[in-house]
C-alpha cells in the first residue's frame, strides 16, 4: 500500500494547489538560472563572434568593451604587416540611440570591413551588406523588418535593414547591428554640422575620423599566438590582448557586479523555496497526526511513516519543478531578457531540488516520530 499516494488523493484539490504555487517559485528560479547564463553568454558573445586570436587596442586600455580605446585608422595596416599575422580588420564599437516611429530604439552598432574578421555571422534572414553605405544587419530583437529605414547620427542618415541576426545581444541586453566601418566612424567620430561650424569659427583644427576602437588579428596556425602578440607589444602606444585575456575581462570584471547580484538573487530564491517546502511538509504531518498515530499503534515501522513523509516532499517537489520548467520555456519567448537554458544548468536546478525536498522533510520527519501511539485512542474518544 502506498500511503503518500493514498494521501495525495485523498485530499488532491490541495495537492494540486500548492504545487502550482511552488511550481511557481521554483520557475523563477529557473528564471533567474537562465538570466544569469544569458548574462555570461551575451557578455562574451561579441568577443567571441569576432572569432579573433589578438585584440590589438590603445595603450593602457583594456578596450574595446570594457573601456573606450581609439588607436588611427591606418593601424590595420602596420598590425597586417606583422609575421604571423594571416588576417586583420578594423572594427569599431559604439551604443546609439535613435528614435522610430515615435518609439525608442537603442542598438550596439558594430563597424567592420568586408572580407575581413569582425563582421556579422549567421544570418536569420536576408543578406549581407553589399553596399558601402547606409546598410545595416540588425538582431531580430530590436523589431525591425527587412527593407525598414532606421535613422541613425547627427546628420539624419537613414539605413536599410537588408538583414535579421538571432541572439546578438550586448550583456545590456541592447540588440546588435553590424554596419560598414566607414559608417560607423562618421557616426562615433564626426562632428555635427553646428559643432563643425564653432571649431571653424573659433579656429581648430578639425578631428579626423580616420579612427578605430581595435584591430582584430586571425593569427597562422603555424605561428605562436604569444610570439606574435610579442612582436606587436613593440609600438608602445598600442596594446595586445589575447581572446582569453578578453574574455577574462568581460566576465570578470565588465559584468562582474551584476554577475554576483545575480547569484545572490538565485541563492535567496532556493533558500526561500526550502524553507517554504519545510513548512509545508511539517503543515501536512501536522494534518496527519491522528493518521500517524493510528499507524503507529497498528505496529507500523518508522521507516513506512519516514516513506510517507519523504515520497510527499518528493512528488511535491518534482512536480512543481517540471510543472514550472514548463511555464518557463513556454513565456521564455517574451523575456525583456535573453534566457540560455542548457543541460547542465536545468540538470543543477533539479538535483538542488530534490536535495532541499530531502533536507525539508526532516522536520516534518522529527514531528512525525515524536507522535505518541496513543493519541490514536485520545482522538477517536
Amino acid at each position: 500500500m502506498n500511503l503518500a499516494y493514498r494521501d495525495i488523493k485523498h485530499n488532491l484539490l490541495r495537492f494540486v494547489l500548492t504545487n502550482f504555487g511552488l511550481s511557481l517559485l521554483l520557475g523563477i528560479v529557473i528564471v533567474i538560472t537562465g538570466v544569469y547564463g544569458g548574462l555570461i553568454d551575451d557578455a562574451l558573445r561579441q568577443a567571441r563572434a569576432a572569432d579573433a586570436d589578438l585584440w590589438v587596442v590603445q595603450a593602457g586600455t583594456n578596450g574595446p568593451f570594457a573601456e573606450s580605446s581609439r588607436i588611427p585608422g591606418d593601424t590595420r595596416e602596420i598590425v597586417a604587416r606583422v609575421y604571423g599575422v594571416e588576417r586583420a580588420g578594423a572594427v569599431t564599437y559604439q551604443s546609439i540611440q535613435t528614435e522610430l516611429n515615435g518609439k525608442p530604439l537603442r542598438l550596439f552598432l558594430i563597424g567592420f570591413e568586408h572580407d575581413r574578421p569582425g563582421g556579422p555571422r549567421r544570418l536569420l534572414a536576408g543578406r549581407d551588406i553589399l553596399r558601402s553605405h547606409y546598410e545595416m544587419v540588425v538582431d531580430r530583437s530590436a523589431g525591425l523588418a527587412l527593407g525598414q529605414e532606421v535613422p541613425l547620427g547627427t546628420h539624419g542618415h537613414k539605413f536599410t535593414v537588408v538583414g535579421l541576426m538571432r541572439d546578438e545581444l550586448t550583456s545590456s541586453g541592447d540588440p546588435v547591428g553590424y554596419i560598414t566601418l566607414h559608417d560607423a566612424q562618421a557616426l562615433q567620430f564626426e562632428l555635427s554640422p553646428s559643432a563643425e561650424r564653432r571649431e571653424v569659427a573659433r579656429g581648430g583644427a578639425l578631428q579626423t575620423s580616420d579612427q578605430i576602437n581595435a584591430v582584430i588579428t586571425k593569427v597562422s596556425p603555424y605561428v605562436p599566438v604569444n610570439e606574435v602578440a610579442a612582436a606587436l607589444s613593440r609600438w608602445k602606444h598600442l596594446k595586445t590582448l589575447t581572446q582569453d585575456n578578453q574574455e577574462r575581462l568581460l566576465s570578470k570584471e565588465v559584468i562582474e557586479k551584476s554577475r554576483k547580484q545575480q547569484l545572490m538573487i538565485m541563492v535567496l530564491l532556493i533558500i526561500v523555496s526550502a524553507v517554504i517546502i519545510a513548512l509545508i511538509v511539517y503543515t501536512l504531518t501536522m494534518d496527519k497526526v491522528r493518521s500517524i498515530a493510528t499507524l503507529k499503534f497498528v505496529g507500523a515501522p518508522d521507516r513506512t511513516i519516514i516513506g510517507l513523509i519523504v515520497e510527499q516532499a518528493l512528488s511535491m517537489g518534482i512536480f512543481g519543478y517540471f510543472i514550472g520548467l514548463a511555464l518557463v520555456l513556454l513565456f521564455k519567448p517574451y523575456f525583456p531578457r535573453r534566457l540560455v537554458l542548457d543541460f547542465d544548468s536545468v540538470a543543477i536546478v533539479f538535483v538542488v531540488t530534490v536535495v532541499i525536498c530531502l533536507a525539508a522533510s526532516t522536520l516534518g520527519i522529527r514531528l512525525a516520530l515524536k507522535i505518541d501511539p496513543a493519541e490514536a485512542l485520545a482522538s477517536s474518544g
